[in-house]
């Protein structure tokens, strides 16, 4: 078989454009999406024209910036509507989500990013702005720590190089955070994250294994609080979320990957 080399960087520079538009759907520019994807200013342009023409973007009101059309939403529907995993877990996220007033989220690793694939949000609690397709840092969040831990440790070590790397001299103190809930994770099976992602929330985050390849994954659940009792959150929380995990483990565990 003959690959056209030109053609798959094509494709893969036309899929890093569409991933730059993460789960908080805001409008981008080109020059924004030259940010997010490191790609030159003219490709990207380029890219962005080609997308909109084949249907999978659209110009946003006003004309100059960017948004997901109809053929990138049909193509996450259609996973939504395939996906075995999905349909299994939602139902059981979210009566969890329900039982404690928190939001439930299933995470894989999207670079150095976690991606939530399933998304569950109790009815009474204010609303965390994320959703299937959210986007969040997988080194300073419980969710990416709790799947960082989940991973075999030659895996880990190589996963933090390369967040130390991007991060810079920025690290420093992500890495001793980093260090304090891996010391939690070894001591309760799960760590509590505080503003991760946006101020006045927390996270509880722990690993999980998936299917039949055990897939590791994040899972944790989360609110939007202020002035909680955060010793609190962790005997009701956090004890709920490592009951629960080896429950959706065990729902899961005849699924074949990859996922």
């Amino acid at each position: 078989m003959i690959v056209d080399n030109d053609a798959l960087l094509t494709v893969s520079r036309g899929l890093e454009v569409l991933r730059a538009f993460r789960g908080e759907r805001l409008p981008l520019s080109n020059s924004e999406i030259v940010s997010r994807t490191g790609l030159p200013k003219s490709t990207v342009s380029r890219l962005t024209t080609t997308l909109m023409f084949s249907g999978f973007l659209q110009h946003a009101s006003g004309g100059r910036q960017f948004e997901l059309s109809t053929g990138a939403l049909g193509i996450g529907q259609a996973f939504l509507e395939s996906s075995k995993l999905v349909q299994r877990a939602q139902p059981f996220m979210q009566a969890l989500a329900d039982r404690f007033n928190v939001s439930v989220a299933l995470a894989v690793p999207d670079q150095l990013e976690m991606l939530y694939i399933v998304y569950c949000s109790s009815r009474n609690i204010a609303t965390l702005r994320l959703g299937v397709g959210s986007m969040l840092p997988m080194a300073t969040t419980a969710i990416g720590r709790g799947y960082l831990w989940g991973l075999p440790e030659q895996e880990r070590e190589s996963a933090i190089r390369l967040i130390a790397q991007h991060m810079g001299p920025g690290f420093a103190g992500v890495g001793k955070a980093l260090d304090a809930s891996f010391d939690e994770l070894a001591d309760s099976g799960c760590c509590l994250v505080i503003g991760g992602y946006q101020r006045d929330t927390y996270g509880i985050g722990c690993p999980i294994r998936v299917g039949r390849q055990g897939t590791v994954m994040g899972l944790n659940c989360g609110a939007a609080v202020v002035g909680a009792d955060f010793e609190k959150v962790r005997g009701t929380v956090g004890k709920a979320l490592l009951e629960a995990a080896p429950e959706l483990e065990h729902l899961l565990q005849d699924l074949e990957g990859p996922f």
